[in-house]
C-alpha cells in the first residue's frame, strides 16, 4: 500500500476493452495527456477505468441503495487504483441537448442575467418588481402565453392544405389529411354532414371551405359506409376533425418523425405576433437594463454583452461583476461570438465541451481530477493557445487535469504524457510511455513520437490546377454578409478560419446552391443511428451479407432458419429478455440511467437456439464481436463482405467491432463510416465531397490514412472540400479559402484565398502564421 501522501494515481491491472493488464502511474496536480492512435485504448484508460472508478467510489459513498446498482452495472475491470481523488468528467456527449437548452442555460449565465433584471432593472413607473423567473421563457411566469415561450407560431393556409383546388374532396383535394382508412373516414363524415364531396374544391362556397379546413368544432355523426362488393360495413359513429386541427395535432403529438415532417410541410412558421419572437410576456419586456430589454441582451455576442455591462451603476455592481467574471472564460476559450440565446443543438461537440469547461473554471473546485475528452476538437490553432492557458489555470488552483488528446501542441505543452499503442484494437492496449513528453523521443514503436518529433515529413506534392470554378453566393446568413466564394473543381480545397468565423455556414451554402456539379455528397459527423440497434454492420449493409451467409449453411437450412432468424431486431432469433439490445436499463434515482448486460444472454443479443448455428466455428454473436480487421480475414472469400470491410480499413477503422452500437461511436468515427460507405460504391462520373472537420478525434497517424483516401478521390477525378483546423492537412491541400479575421461579428469575411503557400503569407489572417509552420520545406 502506498502512503497517503503518495503524489501519484497508480493503476494496476486495467483490462477494460482492449487494455492488456495495464499498470501505469500518473502524477497528480499536473496536466497529463493520454494519447495514441484511434482505438488504441486511451479512452478506455482515462474514461473507462480512471474516471469510472472515481464515479463508482462516489456512488458507494453517496447512498447504500446505489451499491446494489453498482453491482448490476459492473465496476471497471481493474485490479486496483490508489491515490485517486474525486473526478469530474467533461466528455463530448453524443446525445444532443434539448431544443430549449441554450448557451445561457449550459453556462448558467441566463440565471445571473435574469437576477440582474429582477433586482436592478429599470421598471416602468408603478410597475411591480418581477421575480427572476418572469424573465425566463421556460417558466410559466415568463413564457409568452400566445406561443408558450417558443417564440414562433405555426400556422396553415388554404393554399398549403389544398394545393390543387380543381380536385374534389373525394379525389383527395385536402392533401394534408391522412391516407388510407383514416382519410376515407373524414371524407365519409363530410358527406354525412351534407357537404358535396364530388364538387371541385374551388366551386364550394367560401364559408364551407373555411369550416372544412379550419373549424375547431368536432361534430359526431353516424356514417353509413358505401358497401364494398366483398364486405359489408356496419354504420358507425365518426368524429370530424378539420385539416388544420389534424395537422397541428400530428405536428405536436406524433411520435413518428415521418408523420411530423409531413405535417410540418403544411405549416408555415412565423415569429409570434404577441411577443415578436422574444418568447416573453409583455411585463418582462417592459423592464430594461442599460436601455435594453432582456430579449435584446440575450441576442448579443457574449464579448459585446460583457462590454455593455462594464460602466453600469453602483447598485448593480455586484451582479454585473458576477456576470462579467462568468463571461470572461467563455470569451477566453474563443467562444465570445456566441450569444446567450443560441440553441445548444446548433453547437458543435467541441463548442459545447468548452462551454462546460468555462463553467467549471468558475466552480472553484479544488483537489479533483478533471478528465477531458479532446478539448481541442474543432479549435483553430490560435484558440488552442487559450485552451492551454485555461488547463494551466485549473492545475494552478490545485486540480489534476487528465486529457485525452491528439493535438500535438497540447501534447508538447503537457507536464506528463501517457502514450498507448502501438496500434489500434487488438494490436494496442499497452502503455508505451508514461513520463515527460520529451522522453517519448526514444520510444521506437510509438506512432506519436514519429509526429511529435517530426520524424516523418509528408511527401511534397505538386499543387493541382483546377479544371473549372464554381461561384457560390452572395451568401448572407449568420455572420456572413454577402460573401461570394469560388470553389475550384478537380482539386482538394480546405476552408479555414478561427472558431465562429463562418466556415460551416459557407459550406452549408455550397451544399445548397451548387448547380452542375454532378453528385454532391456531404459527409458530416451526425450519428449514424440514434439507438444501440444500429451499428457498424447494419449501417454499411454488411449485416445483410453476414445473415445470408449464416442462413445458407446446412445447419440453418435443416432447422428452417431464414435470414430473419439472424437479426437481433425482430422476434425469432433474438433474446426476448432484452429484445435483442444486449443490455437492460437500470434506473438510478437522481442519477442518469445506467445499462447492465442482459442477465439471460449476457449481452449476446440472441437466444440459445440461434447461437447453436455456426459458420466456420463462430456463431452470429461471435462474428459481430470481430473487429473489421479480423472480419476481413474471416470473410476473405465472400466478395460482398470484402468490399464493405476493405472500405472501412481504408479509412482507418480496422479496430472497430462489427457490432459496436452506433451510440458509442464518436462523431469522427461516424463520419469515417459514412465516407467508407461512399467509397465502397465506386462512383462513376464527377462527385463533389464536402467534409466538415474530418480529422476531429484522429491521431496524426490516422490523419495520414484519411488524407491518402481523399487525395485518391481527387486523383480519380472528383472534387473534395474540407473544413479543417489541422494545418498538416491544409498544407497538403491544393487551394485554401480562409475566413475571419475573428469569430462572430468580427468574422464572416474571406480573408485570403490561394494555394497554401500563398495563404501562408497573408497579413490579415489568423491562419497564415500556423500554416507557414506546417508547410513542407522544398
Amino acid at each position: 500500500m502506498h502512503s497517503p501522501h503518495d503524489p501519484y494515481v497508480r493503476v494496476r491491472g486495467a483490462r477494460e476493452h482492449n487494455l492488456r493488464d495495464v499498470d501505469v502511474d500518473v502524477p497528480r496536480d499536473v496536466v497529463a495527456v493520454f494519447t495514441g492512435v484511434s482505438g488504441s485504448g486511451k479512452s478506455s484508460l482515462a474514461f473507462g477505468t480512471i474516471y469510472a472508478e472515481a464515479q463508482r467510489r462516489y456512488f458507494e459513498s453517496v447512498a447504500p441503495y446505489a451499491r446494489r446498482l453498482i453491482h448490476q452495472v459492473g465496476a471497471p475491470k481493474v485490479g486496483e487504483i490508489t491515490g485517486l481523488p474525486p473526478a469530474v468528467s467533461l466528455q463530448q456527449r453524443r446525445s444532443a441537448p434539448t431544443s430549449r437548452s441554450s448557451v445561457g442555460t449550459v453556462t448558467q449565465l441566463s440565471n445571473s442575467l435574469r437576477l440582474l433584471f429582477s433586482r436592478a432593472g429599470d421598471y416602468p413607473p408603478g410597475a411591480e418588481r418581477l421575480d427572476s423567473d418572469a424573465f425566463s421563457p421556460n417558466t410559466v411566469a415568463g413564457a409568452c402565453p400566445e406561443c408558450h415561450g417558443l417564440g414562433r407560431v405555426h400556422r396553415t393556409s388554404e393554399e398549403l392544405l389544398v394545393p390543387d383546388p380543381s380536385l374534389s374532396v373525394r379525389e383527395g383535394a385536402i392533401t394534408a389529411w391522412p391516407g388510407a382508412w383514416q382519410g376515407k373516414n373524414l371524407r365519409d363524415i363530410l358527406d354525412a354532414l351534407g357537404h358535396d364531396i364530388d364538387l371541385p374544391w374551388r366551386e364550394l362556397p367560401a364559408e364551407q371551405r373555411e369550416w372544412i379546413l379550419f373549424t375547431d368544432e368536432q361534430p359526431v355523426v353516424t356514417v353509413h359506409p358505401v358497401r364494398d362488393a366483398d364486405r359489408i360495413q356496419r354504420p358507425y359513429q365518426g368524429t370530424y376533425m378539420s385539416a388544420r386541427r389534424y395537422v397541428l395535432k400530428t405536428f405536436s403529438d406524433s411520435r413518428s418523425p415521418a408523420l411530423r415532417a409531413k405535417a410540418e410541410s403544411f405549416l408555415s412558421s412565423a415569429p409570434c405576433p404577441a411577443c415578436g419572437g422574444s418568447r416573453l410576456r409583455p411585463e418582462a419586456l417592459a423592464v430594461t437594463f442599460a436601455g435594453r430589454t432582456v430579449a435584446e441582451l440575450v441576442k448579443l455576442p457574449l464579448a459585446e454583452l460583457a462590454g455593455l455591462l462594464v460602466g453600469t451603476t453602483e447598485t448593480a455592481r455586484v451582479l454585473t461583476d458576477d456576470l462579467t467574471s462568468r463571461i470572461a472564460p467563455v470569451v477566453e476559450l474563443g467562444l465570445g461570438y456566441l450569444s446567450l440565446d443560441r440553441a445548444a443543438p446548433t453547437l458543435s461537440a467541441g463548442e459545447l465541451q468548452r462551454l462546460r469547461l468555462a463553467t467549471q473554471l468558475r466552480s472553484g473546485l479544488f483537489g479533483v481530477v478533471y478528465v477531458l475528452d479532446e478539448p481541442s476538437a474543432g479549435l483553430h490553432p490560435a484558440d488552442t493557445e487559450a485552451l492551454l492557458t485555461v488547463l494551466e489555470r485549473l492545475k494552478a488552483t490545485g486540480n489534476s487535469v487528465f486529457v485525452v488528446e491528439h493535438q500535438l501542441d497540447v501534447m508538447r505543452a503537457a507536464d506528463w504524457l501517457v502514450d498507448i499503442g502501438p496500434r489500434a484494437g487488438e494490436h494496442g492496449g499497452r502503455v508505451l510511455h508514461s513520463g515527460p513528453p520529451a522522453e517519448l523521443a526514444g520510444v521506437e514503436e510509438s506512432e506519436t513520437a514519429r509526429f511529435l518529433f517530426g520524424r516523418s515529413p509528408a511527401p511534397v506534392r505538386d499543387v493541382r490546377t483546377p479544371r473549372a470554378r464554381l461561384k457560390v453566393g452572395p451568401v448572407t446568413r449568420h455572420n456572413l454578409c454577402g460573401v461570394t466564394a469560388e470553389i475550384p473543381l478537380g482539386v482538394l480545397t480546405a476552408v479555414t478560419g478561427v472558431s465562429g468565423s463562418g466556415k460551416s455556414t459557407l459550406i452549408g451554402a455550397i451544399t445548397e446552391e451548387l448547380p452542375g456539379v454532378g453528385r454532391l455528397v456531404t459527409v458530416d459527423q451526425k450519428p449514424i443511428g440514434r439507438t444501440p440497434r444500429s451499428n457498424l454492420a447494419t449501417y454499411t449493409g454488411l449485416f445483410d451479407v453476414v445473415r445470408k451467409v449464416f442462413a445458407a449453411g446446412d445447419q440453418a437450412r435443416e432447422r428452417g432458419y431464414g435470414v430473419g432468424r439472424f437479426s437481433f431486431n425482430v422476434p425469432g432469433g433474438r433474446c426476448e429478455t432484452c429484445q435483442g439490445e444486449g443490455f437492460v436499463s437500470v434506473e438510478l434515482l437522481f442519477l442518469p440511467s445506467a445499462y447492465a448486460p442482459c442477465p439471460d444472454c449476457g449481452g449476446a443479443r440472441y437466444n440459445p437456439e440461434t447461437l447453436e448455428v455456426a459458420y466456420r466455428g463462430r456463431n452470429i454473436a461471435q462474428v459481430l464481436d470481430l473487429t473489421v480487421e479480423a472480419a476481413a480475414d474471416f470473410f476473405s472469400d465472400v466478395p460482398a463482405a470484402v468490399r464493405s470491410l476493405r472500405a472501412l480499413l481504408d479509412v482507418g477503422l480496422g479496430y472497430l467491432r462489427l457490432g459496436r452500437p452506433a451510440t458509442e461511436l464518436s462523431g469522427g468515427e461516424a463520419q469515417r463510416i459514412k465516407l467508407a460507405g461512399e467509397l465502397q460504391r465506386g462512383r462513376r462520373g464527377h462527385t463533389l465531397y464536402v467534409l466538415d472537420e474530418p480529422t476531429t478525434g484522429l491521431h496524426p497517424a490516422d490523419v495520414e490514412v484519411l488524407m491518402r483516401q481523399l487525395q485518391e478521390l481527387v486523383d480519380g477525378g472528383h472534387s473534395v472540400v474540407v473544413v479543417e483546423h489541422d494545418m498538416s492537412v491544409v498544407a497538403h491541400a491544393d487551394w485554401v479559402i480562409d475566413l475571419g479575421p475573428g469569430g462572430g461579428e468580427a468574422g464572416g469575411r474571406i480573408v485570403a484565398t490561394g494555394t497554401p503557400a500563398e495563404v501562408s503569407r497573408a497579413t490579415d489572417s489568423a491562419t497564415a502564421p500556423y500554416l507557414a509552420r506546417a508547410l513542407p520545406h522544398r
